[in-house]
């Protein structure tokens, strides 16, 4: 039984090593008004003590204007988990040898060939901004998906003690779907959806309900809330189902600890609210300078779901998640499967509910296509949940033979979609393109107008860039292997002395 769990605990690690390799292997899209939002308040914050932005607002179009002074717009969670990552990380910034790192990339031609040329070149106070936006996105994006596509793989024995199909889906949500493209980048997406799904897991996989793992539970949800907002609907269904298990337990009473967490984290936000836009429960979007007339659409840009939204955010051509991802397409019999093998019915109305409830918040958006895009961003906090259905579809790969082939189509689509997507240019698709894919991804990748990664560092151009990753995940996936069979030749080893003995006490 230790040697199993041991097996299980590598196959985690290589999992979460081998996600955070092609996260952190990309850099965040530099000159990002989302991303720059959040990582001014960071500095602010930090080098100034204060949650004004006056003095870098210029780099952002994502603001509110209090008075005459200007703060992030953003929900505050990211941001505020960024602080204490940049204040270690300042301390670093500060040392004279930054500045050998500027002069490195200022004299890289392959860095060079990156910049545009109406661009300002390589500043120090530049190089100073965008160092910090790498190790912030590290800690609040790569980590924290990493940990999404181990949480999968873990939480799925329950449905199957088979390690392929389970690893298929932590696989198969890190690299082929649009989680890919903001798992290294500075906004609140993937770290809301880390929070909700950690919760989940933490309660979907209890055999006991202390009240330090309940008040975690409440403490990710709440801070989920302050991270994006919309998640408070997800929030709403995961806290209903905590109740649900707590109550067939005889345990209750135990929520109170749920809520107290989620209420201090409320509390918190509504302190921030109140200090700095003025009232408990006004938010930064109310005062936003440049985006009125879509926040006073309804409630906060909300109104009611649009058919063009609905369409739009699946099987649009500008913005659709089946078009960019047609592997999660396999959530649809995976959903009927799950219902039909009568499992866990309480989280598959968990996961349904989650992805409902988040597809009709988008699709009721003024805004549903979320200006400079890769896929539907604004769903990415249920995709966790959308793709947990696959597993009952990758159980079935062997049993039927197109099906194989259906699936390795997929694949291969959502691959070159997705990777093509993201890694076009150096920054996403203006929402100015109505068809991406011919006006934006092929013209770039026909350039050689590649994201600027490690491999740019390195020295290398265009596609030759990839060639560092390549061999990183390579070495990854054989140690990876080494490690499993030389644990599942341990095991052997092991089950042969236990016979030998045993034959030795019959014939004794």
């Amino acid at each position: 039984m230790k040697i199993q769990l041991s097996r299980e605990r590598i196959n985690s690690l290589a999992l979460f090593l081998l996600l955070t390799v092609c996260y952190a292997y990309f850099f965040p899209r530099w000159a990002d008004p989302n991303q720059n939002s959040r990582l001014d308040m960071v500095v602010a914050i930090v080098d100034d003590g204060t949650f004004q932005i006056d003095k870098y607002v210029a780099n952002t179009v994502d603001y509110a204007r209090i008075g005459d002074h200007y703060y992030s717009d953003k929900a505050p969670g990211t941001a505020f988990l960024g602080v204490p990552a940049y204040a270690a990380l300042r301390a670093v910034l500060d040392l004279p040898m930054m500045d050998k790192v500027t002069e490195r990339l200022a004299n890289s031609d392959s860095f060079q060939s990156t910049l545009r040329a109406e661009g300002s070149g390589v500043l120090k106070d530049k190089v100073r901004f965008a160092l910090a936006q790498v190790a912030l996105s590290f800690v609040a994006a790569v980590i924290p998906s990493a940990l999404i596509g181990v949480m999968l793989y873990r939480l799925l024995e329950a449905f199957t003690p088979d390690v392929w199909p389970r690893l298929g889906v932590g696989l198969i949500y890190g690299l082929l779907t649009p989680a890919f493209a903001y798992a290294n980048a500075f906004y609140g997406h993937q770290l809301s959806a880390a929070l909700l799904l950690g919760a989940f897991f933490l309660i979907f996989t209890a055999s006991t309900f202390s009240a330090w793992r309940l008040l975690f539970v409440g403490f990710l949800l709440g801070y989920s809330v302050i991270t994006e907002y919309p998640s408070a609907l997800m929030v709403s269904v995961i806290y209903l189902y905590t109740f649900r298990r707590l109550y067939r337990e005889g345990q209750w009473r135990r929520i109170g600890w749920v809520t107290l967490a989620g209420a201090a984290v409320a509390a918190g936000l509504m302190v921030y609210n109140k200090t700095v836009f003025g009232g408990w429960f006004k938010l930064g979007y109310e005062s936003s300078t440049l985006w009125h007339d879509q926040h006073d659409t309804g409630f906060l840009s909300l109104s009611f779901p649009q058919p063009e939204a609905m369409l739009g955010i699946t099987f649009g051509l500008f913005r659709g998640l089946f078009v960019l991802s047609p592997i999660l397409l396999l959530a649809f019999p995976g959903f009927w499967l799950w219902w039909k093998s009568r499992q866990h019915r309480a989280e598959f109305f968990v996961a349904v509910a989650s992805v409902l409830t988040i597809y009709l918040f988008n699709s009721s958006s003024v805004m549903w296509w979320g200006g400079f895009s890769v896929g539907p961003r604004y769903l990415l906090p249920m995709l966790p949940f959308l793709t947990l259905p696959i597993i009952f579809v990758l159980r079935q790969w062997e049993q039927v033979g197109w099906m194989r082939v259906l699936i390795t189509l997929l694949v291969l689509w959502s691959f070159v979609a997705t990777w093509g997507m993201t890694l076009a240019e150096q920054a996403f698709p203006p929402d100015t393109i109505l068809n991406p894919w011919l006006d934006h991804v092929l013209p770039n990748w026909l350039a050689g107008n590649i994201a600027r990664s490690l491999g740019t560092v390195l020295g290398f151009k265009g596609l030759s860039s990839l060639m560092p990753l390549t061999m990183l995940v390579t070495v990854t996936v054989i140690v990876w292997r080494l490690v499993v069979t030389s644990c599942g030749l341990t095991r052997a080893m092991k089950d042969r002395v236990v016979s030998q003995n045993v034959s030795q006490v019959v014939k004794s």
